[in-house]
Protein backbone atom coordinates (compact mmCIF):
# COMPACT_ATOMS: atom_id res chain seq x y z
CA UNK A 1 0.00 0.00 0.00
CA UNK A 2 1.38 3.40 -0.96
CA UNK A 3 2.06 6.03 1.69
CA UNK A 4 3.32 8.96 -0.42
CA UNK A 5 2.09 12.36 0.75
CA UNK A 6 2.12 15.71 -1.04
CA UNK A 7 0.96 19.28 -0.54
CA UNK A 8 -2.65 20.27 -1.14
CA UNK A 9 -1.67 21.49 -4.61
CA UNK A 10 -3.28 18.48 -6.26
CA UNK A 11 -6.79 19.65 -5.39
CA UNK A 12 -8.82 21.06 -8.29
CA UNK A 13 -8.42 24.83 -7.85
CA UNK A 14 -11.18 25.55 -10.39
CA UNK A 15 -13.66 24.99 -7.58
CA UNK A 16 -12.47 27.89 -5.43
CA UNK A 17 -14.94 30.21 -7.16
CA UNK A 18 -17.52 27.83 -8.65
CA UNK A 19 -19.57 24.95 -7.21
CA UNK A 20 -18.60 21.37 -7.94
CA UNK A 21 -16.44 18.87 -6.09
CA UNK A 22 -12.69 19.65 -6.13
CA UNK A 23 -11.60 16.03 -5.56
CA UNK A 24 -11.96 15.24 -9.28
CA UNK A 25 -11.62 17.07 -12.60
CA UNK A 26 -14.15 19.71 -13.64
CA UNK A 27 -14.73 17.90 -16.92
CA UNK A 28 -13.47 14.56 -18.18
CA UNK A 29 -11.40 14.10 -21.32
CA UNK A 30 -13.64 11.09 -21.92
CA UNK A 31 -17.09 11.49 -23.38
CA UNK A 32 -20.11 10.13 -21.54
CA UNK A 33 -21.21 6.76 -22.83
CA UNK A 34 -23.26 6.87 -26.04
CA UNK A 35 -23.32 3.10 -26.56
CA UNK A 36 -22.56 3.76 -30.21
CA UNK A 37 -21.66 0.11 -30.69
CA UNK A 38 -24.60 -1.19 -28.68
CA UNK A 39 -22.45 -2.52 -25.85
CA UNK A 40 -24.36 -4.31 -23.05
CA UNK A 41 -25.30 -2.63 -19.79
CA UNK A 42 -24.19 -3.83 -16.36
CA UNK A 43 -26.85 -2.42 -14.00
CA UNK A 44 -29.16 -0.15 -16.00
CA UNK A 45 -31.94 -1.72 -18.04
CA UNK A 46 -32.62 -0.64 -21.62
CA UNK A 47 -35.60 1.30 -20.30
CA UNK A 48 -33.34 2.99 -17.73
CA UNK A 49 -30.89 3.92 -20.47
CA UNK A 50 -33.58 5.50 -22.62
CA UNK A 51 -34.84 7.50 -19.63
CA UNK A 52 -31.29 8.62 -18.79
CA UNK A 53 -30.61 9.90 -22.30
CA UNK A 54 -33.94 11.74 -22.57
CA UNK A 55 -34.16 13.18 -19.07
CA UNK A 56 -30.58 13.61 -17.90
CA UNK A 57 -31.04 11.65 -14.67
CA UNK A 58 -31.79 8.12 -13.53
CA UNK A 59 -32.55 6.41 -10.20
CA UNK A 60 -30.91 3.03 -9.64
CA UNK A 61 -33.14 1.23 -7.19
CA UNK A 62 -31.46 -0.53 -4.27
CA UNK A 63 -27.94 0.31 -5.37
CA UNK A 64 -26.88 -0.28 -1.76
CA UNK A 65 -28.70 -2.54 0.75
CA UNK A 66 -31.05 -0.69 3.11
CA UNK A 67 -29.33 -2.09 6.18
CA UNK A 68 -25.97 -0.74 4.98
CA UNK A 69 -27.18 2.81 4.39
CA UNK A 70 -28.97 2.75 7.74
CA UNK A 71 -25.60 2.32 9.45
CA UNK A 72 -24.36 5.58 7.95
CA UNK A 73 -27.64 7.37 8.66
CA UNK A 74 -27.42 6.41 12.34
CA UNK A 75 -23.79 7.50 12.46
CA UNK A 76 -24.57 10.94 11.00
CA UNK A 77 -27.03 11.66 13.80
CA UNK A 78 -24.37 10.75 16.34
CA UNK A 79 -21.64 12.68 14.50
CA UNK A 80 -23.76 15.84 14.46
CA UNK A 81 -24.78 15.32 18.10
CA UNK A 82 -28.46 15.38 17.21
CA UNK A 83 -31.26 13.11 18.39
CA UNK A 84 -33.55 11.82 15.60
CA UNK A 85 -36.41 11.69 18.11
CA UNK A 86 -35.91 15.21 19.52
CA UNK A 87 -36.38 18.06 17.01
CA UNK A 88 -35.13 20.54 19.61
CA UNK A 89 -31.61 19.18 18.97
CA UNK A 90 -31.78 19.65 15.19
CA UNK A 91 -31.32 23.40 14.83
CA UNK A 92 -27.91 24.28 16.22
CA UNK A 93 -25.97 27.05 14.44
CA UNK A 94 -23.94 25.91 11.43
CA UNK A 95 -20.92 27.32 9.63
CA UNK A 96 -21.89 29.95 7.01
CA UNK A 97 -21.09 28.96 3.43
CA UNK A 98 -19.71 31.05 0.60
CA UNK A 99 -22.38 29.37 -1.54
CA UNK A 100 -25.14 31.04 0.45
CA UNK A 101 -28.07 29.03 -0.92
CA UNK A 102 -26.65 26.01 0.93
CA UNK A 103 -26.94 27.71 4.33
CA UNK A 104 -29.33 25.78 6.62
CA UNK A 105 -29.70 22.93 4.10
CA UNK A 106 -28.01 20.48 6.46
CA UNK A 107 -24.66 19.73 4.83
CA UNK A 108 -22.60 17.41 7.05
CA UNK A 109 -18.86 18.07 6.77
CA UNK A 110 -17.62 14.48 6.78
CA UNK A 111 -15.75 12.95 3.87
CA UNK A 112 -13.57 9.93 4.64
CA UNK A 113 -15.29 8.01 7.41
CA UNK A 114 -15.52 4.23 6.96
CA UNK A 115 -19.27 4.07 6.32
CA UNK A 116 -19.05 6.61 3.50
CA UNK A 117 -16.32 4.53 1.88
CA UNK A 118 -18.35 1.33 2.35
CA UNK A 119 -21.05 2.83 0.12
CA UNK A 120 -18.58 4.26 -2.40
CA UNK A 121 -16.88 0.92 -2.87
CA UNK A 122 -20.10 -1.12 -3.05
CA UNK A 123 -19.81 -2.94 -6.42
CA UNK A 124 -23.31 -2.14 -7.69
CA UNK A 125 -22.66 1.60 -7.24
CA UNK A 126 -19.47 1.37 -9.29
CA UNK A 127 -21.16 -0.71 -11.98
CA UNK A 128 -23.96 1.85 -12.33
CA UNK A 129 -21.45 4.62 -12.99
CA UNK A 130 -19.57 2.29 -15.33
CA UNK A 131 -22.74 2.07 -17.42
CA UNK A 132 -22.97 5.86 -17.56
CA UNK A 133 -19.34 6.28 -18.61
CA UNK A 134 -18.94 3.11 -20.67
CA UNK A 135 -15.80 2.17 -18.74
CA UNK A 136 -14.83 0.73 -15.36
CA UNK A 137 -11.65 2.75 -14.76
CA UNK A 138 -13.22 5.38 -12.51
CA UNK A 139 -12.38 7.55 -9.52
CA UNK A 140 -15.03 8.35 -6.91
CA UNK A 141 -15.66 11.85 -5.60
CA UNK A 142 -14.63 12.51 -2.01
CA UNK A 143 -17.84 14.16 -0.92
CA UNK A 144 -20.03 14.68 2.13
CA UNK A 145 -23.49 13.86 3.49
CA UNK A 146 -26.73 15.71 4.22
CA UNK A 147 -29.23 15.92 7.09
CA UNK A 148 -31.95 18.19 5.74
CA UNK A 149 -34.42 19.25 8.44
CA UNK A 150 -37.90 20.78 8.20
CA UNK A 151 -37.75 24.57 8.02
CA UNK A 152 -38.74 26.59 11.06
CA UNK A 153 -38.39 30.28 12.04
CA UNK A 154 -34.72 31.18 12.14
CA UNK A 155 -33.78 28.09 10.17
CA UNK A 156 -35.16 28.80 6.72
CA UNK A 157 -33.72 28.37 3.27
CA UNK A 158 -35.17 28.64 -0.19
CA UNK A 159 -35.43 25.79 -2.63
CA UNK A 160 -33.14 26.49 -5.54
CA UNK A 161 -32.16 25.37 -9.02
CA UNK A 162 -28.61 25.78 -10.26
CA UNK A 163 -25.74 24.24 -12.20
CA UNK A 164 -22.44 23.34 -10.54
CA UNK A 165 -20.68 23.76 -13.89
CA UNK A 166 -21.25 26.38 -16.57
CA UNK A 167 -23.37 24.53 -19.17
CA UNK A 168 -21.76 26.63 -21.91
CA UNK A 169 -18.55 24.65 -21.32
CA UNK A 170 -20.43 21.40 -22.09
CA UNK A 171 -18.85 19.58 -19.14
CA UNK A 172 -18.41 15.83 -19.45
CA UNK A 173 -19.39 15.16 -15.88
CA UNK A 174 -22.09 13.56 -13.75
CA UNK A 175 -23.15 13.92 -10.14
CA UNK A 176 -24.98 11.63 -7.77
CA UNK A 177 -26.78 11.23 -4.47
CA UNK A 178 -27.49 8.10 -2.42
CA UNK A 179 -30.64 8.09 -0.27
CA UNK A 180 -29.88 7.02 3.31
CA UNK A 181 -33.55 7.14 4.31
CA UNK A 182 -36.83 7.06 2.43
CA UNK A 183 -37.72 10.39 0.81
CA UNK A 184 -40.98 9.54 -0.92
CA UNK A 185 -42.90 12.46 0.62
CA UNK A 186 -42.61 15.42 -1.78
CA UNK A 187 -42.92 17.81 1.16
CA UNK A 188 -39.82 16.56 2.98
CA UNK A 189 -37.15 18.09 0.78
CA UNK A 190 -34.75 16.23 -1.44
CA UNK A 191 -33.55 16.40 -5.02
CA UNK A 192 -35.33 18.39 -7.71
CA UNK A 193 -34.39 19.06 -11.33
CA UNK A 194 -35.78 20.39 -14.62
CA UNK A 195 -35.45 17.76 -17.37
CA UNK A 196 -37.30 20.02 -19.82
CA UNK A 197 -34.61 22.69 -19.50
CA UNK A 198 -31.94 19.98 -19.80
CA UNK A 199 -33.48 18.93 -23.12
CA UNK A 200 -34.11 22.41 -24.49
CA UNK A 201 -31.09 24.31 -23.16
CA UNK A 202 -29.66 25.28 -26.57
CA UNK A 203 -32.89 26.95 -27.65
CA UNK A 204 -33.77 28.28 -24.18
CA UNK A 205 -30.50 30.19 -23.89
CA UNK A 206 -31.37 32.16 -27.03
CA UNK A 207 -34.26 33.72 -25.12
CA UNK A 208 -32.06 34.81 -22.22
CA UNK A 209 -30.13 38.08 -21.75
CA UNK A 210 -26.43 38.07 -22.59
CA UNK A 211 -25.48 38.86 -19.00
CA UNK A 212 -27.49 35.99 -17.52
CA UNK A 213 -26.10 34.03 -14.59
CA UNK A 214 -24.52 30.88 -16.04
CA UNK A 215 -24.99 28.97 -12.79
CA UNK A 216 -28.51 30.04 -11.74
CA UNK A 217 -31.07 29.90 -14.56
CA UNK A 218 -34.28 31.88 -14.71
CA UNK A 219 -36.76 29.02 -14.29
CA UNK A 220 -39.85 31.01 -15.24
CA UNK A 221 -42.26 28.71 -17.07
CA UNK A 222 -40.66 25.49 -15.81
CA UNK A 223 -41.94 23.15 -13.10
CA UNK A 224 -39.19 21.27 -11.25
CA UNK A 225 -39.47 17.49 -11.04
CA UNK A 226 -39.45 16.24 -7.45
CA UNK A 227 -37.58 12.94 -7.52
CA UNK A 228 -38.76 10.39 -4.97
CA UNK A 229 -36.27 7.87 -3.57
CA UNK A 230 -36.15 5.07 -1.03
CA UNK A 231 -33.27 4.21 1.27
CA UNK A 232 -30.49 2.62 -0.79
CA UNK A 233 -31.52 4.21 -4.10
CA UNK A 234 -28.82 6.00 -6.09
CA UNK A 235 -29.65 8.99 -8.29
CA UNK A 236 -27.18 9.90 -11.04
CA UNK A 237 -27.61 13.08 -13.05
CA UNK A 238 -25.84 14.74 -15.94
CA UNK A 239 -24.02 17.92 -14.87
CA UNK A 240 -25.92 19.74 -17.63
CA UNK A 241 -29.08 19.03 -15.60
CA UNK A 242 -30.30 22.10 -13.65
CA UNK A 243 -30.94 20.83 -10.14
CA UNK A 244 -31.11 21.69 -6.47
CA UNK A 245 -32.55 20.95 -3.05
CA UNK A 246 -36.25 21.52 -2.48
CA UNK A 247 -37.56 22.98 0.75
CA UNK A 248 -38.41 20.55 3.54
CA UNK A 249 -41.95 21.59 4.44
CA UNK A 250 -42.77 18.45 6.40
CA UNK A 251 -43.57 18.49 10.09
CA UNK A 252 -40.87 16.13 11.31
CA UNK A 253 -39.30 14.20 8.40
CA UNK A 254 -35.57 14.44 7.70
CA UNK A 255 -33.99 13.94 4.31
CA UNK A 256 -30.72 11.98 4.78
CA UNK A 257 -28.33 11.47 1.89
CA UNK A 258 -24.73 10.86 0.82
CA UNK A 259 -23.28 12.54 -2.25
CA UNK A 260 -21.49 10.08 -4.53
CA UNK A 261 -20.28 10.40 -8.10
CA UNK A 262 -17.58 8.89 -10.29
CA UNK A 263 -15.48 10.12 -13.20
CA UNK A 264 -12.89 8.47 -15.44
CA UNK A 265 -9.66 8.01 -13.48
CA UNK A 266 -6.91 10.46 -14.40
CA UNK A 267 -4.06 8.10 -13.65
CA UNK A 268 -1.51 10.35 -15.37
CA UNK A 269 -2.44 13.25 -13.07
CA UNK A 270 -0.06 12.24 -10.30
CA UNK A 271 -0.58 15.44 -8.33
CA UNK A 272 -4.34 14.90 -8.15
CA UNK A 273 -3.90 11.20 -7.38
CA UNK A 274 -1.58 11.92 -4.47
CA UNK A 275 -3.90 14.61 -3.12
CA UNK A 276 -6.74 12.07 -3.11
CA UNK A 277 -4.59 9.55 -1.24
CA UNK A 278 -3.63 12.16 1.30
CA UNK A 279 -7.26 13.20 1.74
CA UNK A 280 -8.10 9.60 2.65
CA UNK A 281 -5.04 9.06 4.86
CA UNK A 282 -5.16 12.34 6.75
CA UNK A 283 -8.92 12.97 6.56
CA UNK A 284 -8.32 16.17 4.61
CA UNK A 285 -11.48 17.74 3.24
CA UNK A 286 -11.94 19.22 -0.23
CA UNK A 287 -11.90 23.01 -0.10
CA UNK A 288 -13.98 25.06 -2.49
CA UNK A 289 -16.82 27.47 -3.11
CA UNK A 290 -19.39 24.99 -1.76
CA UNK A 291 -17.10 23.22 0.73
CA UNK A 292 -16.29 25.12 3.96
CA UNK A 293 -14.85 22.13 5.83
CA UNK A 294 -15.18 21.38 9.54
CA UNK A 295 -13.39 23.89 11.82
CA UNK A 296 -13.45 21.32 14.63
CA UNK A 297 -11.64 18.70 12.50
CA UNK A 298 -13.75 16.00 14.13
CA UNK A 299 -13.05 13.49 11.39
CA UNK A 300 -9.33 13.42 12.15
CA UNK A 301 -10.18 11.52 15.34
CA UNK A 302 -11.39 8.54 13.29
CA UNK A 303 -9.22 5.67 12.02
CA UNK A 304 -8.30 5.50 8.35
CA UNK A 305 -11.10 3.85 6.37
CA UNK A 306 -10.37 0.31 5.23
CA UNK A 307 -10.65 -0.11 1.48
CA UNK A 308 -11.42 -3.13 -0.66
CA UNK A 309 -9.41 -3.68 -3.84
CA UNK A 310 -12.18 -1.85 -5.70
CA UNK A 311 -12.08 0.96 -3.15
CA UNK A 312 -8.32 1.35 -3.60
CA UNK A 313 -8.83 1.72 -7.34
CA UNK A 314 -11.69 4.18 -6.91
CA UNK A 315 -9.46 6.30 -4.68
CA UNK A 316 -6.37 6.05 -6.87
CA UNK A 317 -4.29 4.16 -4.31
CA UNK A 318 -4.17 1.17 -6.65
CA UNK A 319 -4.04 1.79 -10.38
CA UNK A 320 -6.57 0.24 -12.72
Amino acid sequence: MENTLISVAGENKAHKEIPGNPSVATSSRHQLNTRANGEPLRVLSEEDWKFWIENGYIVIRQAVPKEQVQVLADFLWEYENKDPKDPETWYKPTLPMKMTELNNTGMVEIYNQQYLWDNRQFPRVHQAFADIWGMEELWVTIDRANLNFPIRPGHEYKGFIHWDYDPETKPQNVQGVLALADQTDENMGGFQCIPELFRTYDTWKLTQPEDRNHFKPDTTGFTPTKVKMEAGDLLIFNSLQPHGIRVNNSKDKVRIAQYISMMPAEQDNEEMRQWRIRSWQEKMVPEGYAFPGDPLHREKQHPIAQLSELGEKLLGLRKW
